[in-house]
């Protein structure tokens, strides 16, 4: 019983992080959609913060799956 719920705890971490990191990646996102609409070069740095934030996310839906899969064996 104790490992369901530091599992949900963990997971409920996990979700937290996610939309943080995805609330950060929005603000390179417009930029670079700015820049598609105007056509014009997007920022070398806009796009690195872009590429970051997303392996990130991926990163943790990557250890968020793990974690629900540890809970469903449960």
């Amino acid at each position: 019983m104790f490992k369901k719920a530091k599992l949900k705890k963990q997971i409920k971490k996990c979700h937290e992080r996610i939309e943080e990191i995805e609330r950060k990646r929005s603000r390179s996102q417009a930029a670079l959609v700015e820049a598609i609409l105007t056509h014009t070069t997007p920022d070398d740095q806009d796009v690195d913060y872009f590429n970051r934030f997303t392996q990130q996310i991926e990163a943790e839906r990557e250890v968020l799956k793990q974690l629900t899969t540890q809970l469903n064996a449960l």
